[in-house]
């Protein structure tokens, strides 16, 4: 009775402890590529200051939609004067005034243009800095996963190693194996167990930079592997090429650059037509309340600006209050003409056309440098592949050697010594194998950035542009 009340007991503690643990890897987080760089994203200062910056240049923008719009002014004034001979004055005087542009051959339009085309850029370029976070979470990921996979292997070896080395510990005793045989395989496991050691610390620290990368308290459990024996799906080179025309980064802002130039060519092109602007104000008046005098006027504003003039011409009408009975109109003409205004100014037109002329040429290069760019990539990518299966095919074959050499072990024709030498030679394409795999990993992100996806995105558009041909 007491020993099944034992074993009751027993299990119920290991249900527990491994309820405990199944609920605790569950409870922490999962992360995929993709979910790492949007964490990182997320997780960047400089990133939310530079977004915050750019809300705060499109509300800018929004609100200057009120340059259409009329300027309003009110003014209040209340002139009080005390006087020791003659009747004391307490004149008040309020007045609205507003001021309307009619016509500027259109250089208001011309600079919101330009002010959208710069928004565009400032957000081309809050976006490279998100790709650059997200590619340096990435790049952490790739250098954990890794750095993990090499110290398994290594690990594995280093056991292999001690149960080779007891072994060799009998065969010294029994007098089948030298002395020295045993110190160079213990010097051997030594080197090993340092070179564990070494990786154990760099991938701490690996681990470390990552979590701060990604703002985790604690280091997420990692969704991906180094599968190194993934086979690559890889587009053509020419649709890749035409992917990287359309929406490579660099191309989308020097787009943008030339916009901006064309827009600012368009404005100055246009700054010798003179702007109209309609002005009008209203106004009460009187010593007392309420105010019972009132007028009025109306007026237009033309003006011209060039690098050799510049000349403001206004006129104005009106109606002023009645003074001893009598009706003012009043009527008001006044030009102001300044010779040879800002002459060093008419060479701004001919350097933002030479600005243009130089983006154009800038882009036609970047597009052809930008095909190339991504047939090379895909060449690199073919060639990473082509690599990943020649070290797959190098550790099969030295899995195969060491077959060989373990029979050979055990007729006696080599020592243990030289078996490990093998085992390290063997280790040595394992870990070959998994760099291979890595370069590929990385030489597919490489083509991801360039053709402007997502991580694990590059799988798909091949599988399209596959579909499609």
């Amino acid at each position: 009775m007491r020993l099944k009340l034992f074993m009751f007991i027993y299990f119920c503690f290991n249900f527990m402890i491994n309820a405990a643990l199944f609920a605790d890897n569950n409870s922490r987080q999962t992360l995929t590529f993709s979910q790492a760089a949007d964490l990182a994203v997320s997780a960047s200062a400089d990133l939310r200051h530079a977004r915050s910056s750019q809300r705060i240049m499109e509300r800018t923008f929004v609100s200057g939609v009120w340059e259409y719009f009329p300027r309003f002014g009110i003014s209040v004034s209340e002139n009080d004067r005390l006087q020791q001979f003659g009747a004391d004055s307490f004149m008040k005087n309020y007045g609205i005034s507003a001021d309307q542009l009619i016509f500027n051959g259109g250089r208001t339009v011309l600079a919101r243009n330009i002010e959208r085309t710069d928004l565009k850029l400032a957000s081309s370029r809050v976006d490279r800095m998100e790709s650059d976070a997200a590619e340096s979470a990435i790049s952490a990921y790739r250098s954990v996963l890794s750095s993990r996979a090499i110290l398994e292997i290594k690990k594995s070896a280093l056991i292999i190693f001690e149960d080779q080395i007891a072994v060799l510990k009998e065969e010294v005793q029994l007098g089948f194996a030298l002395p020295v045989d045993l110190a160079s395989a213990q010097l051997n496991l030594a080197d090993a167990k340092i070179e564990i050691y070494s990786l154990q610390l760099d991938l701490l620290e690996m681990e470390r930079q990552f979590t701060e990368l990604l703002g985790l308290d604690s280091m997420p459990v990692l969704a991906e592997t180094v599968n190194i024996h993934r086979a690559s799906v890889l587009p053509g080179a020419a649709e890749a090429a035409a992917l990287a025309k359309e929406q490579n980064p660099d191309l989308i802002e020097a787009r943008y650059s030339i916009n901006k130039k064309r827009a600012e060519l368009k404005y100055l092109s246009r700054s010798w037509i003179p702007s109209f602007r309609l002005n009008g104000n209203f106004g009460l008046s009187g010593q007392q309340y309420p105010l019972t005098k009132y007028n009025w006027s109306v007026g237009v504003n033309i003006e011209l600006s060039s690098p050799w003039i510049q000349n403001r011409f206004s006129a104005q009408t009106g109606w002023e209050p009645p003074s001893e009975g009598l009706y003012n109109i009043s009527a008001s003409v006044q030009n102001n003409f300044i010779p040879f205004n800002n002459p060093p100014s008419r060479f701004n037109r001919k350097q933002v056309k030479l600005s243009l002329a130089l983006e154009r040429e800038k882009f036609a290069d970047t597009i052809k440098k930008i095909g190339r760019a991504a047939s090379n990539a895909v060449e690199k990518c073919l060639l990473a592949e082509q690599k990943r299966l020649l070290s797959l095919e190098a550790a099969a074959l030295g899995t195969e050697r060491c077959n060989v050499e373990w029979t050979r072990l055990s007729l006696g024709q080599i020592t243990r010594i030289d078996i490990m030498e093998v085992l390290i030679e063997q280790t040595q394409r394992e870990i070959a194998a998994v760099e291979a795999a890595v370069f590929l990993l990385e030489a597919e992100r490489e083509l991801e950035r360039f053709l402007n996806l997502k991580p694990g995105e590059l799988a798909k558009f091949a599988a399209n542009a596959a579909a499609l041909n």
